[in-house]
C-alpha cells in the first residue's frame, strides 16, 4: 500500500477496534459483513471507484455508502464502511484491499476475545503447509475459471470439523479473493494473527526433527535478531541433507547443506 492508504487503514482499524468494544458477536458480524460488502463492491466497479474518488468530498463518499448499505448491515459495520469511505486512499483498489484487511482484523479480534487467537494462528499455518503438500488442491483453489462457490465448498469440506470457526471463516474468505496465491495468502493471515499478539512468525524447514529445546533456543535467537517474540513453526525436508532454512516474512535464511552445495557449485561454475 502507498503511504496515504496505510494511514487511512491505521485510522479506520482503530475505529473498528472501538466498534467491537469487547463484543465477540460484534467482531464476528463486522468481519462477515465487511467481506459481504467487498463482494458487493467487486460486482459493482463503478460504486467501488466512486466511494474512493479523491475529487469528491468525504461527506459525498460517506453519503453514497449510507445510501447503498444503510439498513442492510449492522450499525457497527456501517460506521466502519463510512469511515473507510471518508478516508483518503491512494487508489480504489487499495480502498478495497483495506476493507479486506479490516474484515480479517475483525475476525481475528473475535478469536482474541474468545482466547483462541494462538490456536487460529497455528491452524492457519498448518493449512498453508497442507496446501503446499497438495498442489492439485491449491491449483483448484487458484483457478480463475472455477466458480468461487465451488472453490469455497471444496475447502469447506477439507476444513469441516478440523479447525475453529474463525480459521474456517478466514480461510474461506481468501478463496476467490486472491492477493497472491492460497498458500501465501493463508500464511499471511497466520502472520497477521501473530502480529496482533505482538509476535512474528518464523517458518523453519530442517533436515531432521527439532527438539523442543532446539525450537525454544531458535525462537530466542531469532527474537534477538528481529526484536520481537517469535512463533516458530517447523517441518522436515530430508532433501536439505543437513542444517535448515528459515523464513521470516519476505526474508529467507538458507543454512542448509543443500544450499551450501548450490552456492559452492555456482562459485565454481
Amino acid at each position: 500500500m502507498h503511504a496515504a492508504s496505510r494511514k487511512a487503514l491505521a485510522e479506520v482499524a482503530q475505529s473498528l477496534d472501538t466498534q467491537i468494544a469487547g463484543s465477540v458477536v460484534t467482531a464476528a458480524t463486522l468481519g462477515a459483513e465487511l467481506f459481504d460488502a467487498v463482494e458487493f463492491l467487486d460486482d459493482h466497479r463503478g460504486l467501488r471507484v466512486a466511494v474512493a474518488e479523491a475529487s469528491s468530498t468525504a461527506q459525498q463518499r460517506q453519503g453514497l455508502i449510507a445510501e447503498v448499505f444503510e439498513g442492510k448491515v449492522s450499525p457497527a459495520t456501517l460506521t466502519v464502511l463510512k469511515e473507510s469511505a471518508g478516508a483518503r486512499w491512494s487508489t480504489p483498489r487499495e480502498f478495497r484491499t483495506g476493507l479486506v484487511v479490516l474484515g480479517r482484523r475483525a475476525l481475528l479480534r473475535g478469536a482474541e476475545l474468545e482466547g483462541t487467537l494462538e490456536q487460529v494462528e497455528g491452524e492457519l499455518f498448518e493449512l498453508s503447509r497442507l496446501l503446499e503438500r497438495h498442489p492439485e488442491l491449491t491449483q483448484l483453489l487458484s483457478e480463475r475459471a472455477v466458480a468461487r462457490s465451488r472453490q469455497r465448498g471444496l475447502l469447506a469440506n477439507v476444513l469441516y470439523g478440523k479447525v475453529s470457526k474463525y480459521t474456517e471463516a478466514l480461510a474461506l474468505q481468501v478463496i476467490g479473493r486472491p492477493e497472491n496465491n492460497p498458500i501465501d495468502d493463508i500464511a499471511a493471515l497466520a502472520a497477521e494473527a501473530a502480529h496482533l499478539r505482538g509476535r512474528k512468525v518464523a517458518k523453519v524447514t530442517s533436515a531432521g526433527p527439532l527438539s523442543e529445546e532446539q525450537k525454544q533456543a531458535l525462537a530466542q535467537k531469532l527474537g534477538r535478531i528481529y526484536g520481537a517474540e517469535m512463533d516458530v513453526f517447523t517441518e522436515v525436508d530430508e532433501s536439505l541433507l543437513g542444517g535448515m532454512t528459515i523464513r521470516v516474512g519476505d526474508e529467507r535464511i538458507d543454512g542448509s547443506t543443500a544450499g551450501k552445495i548450490r552456492r559452492l557449485r555456482a562459485q565454481l561454475a
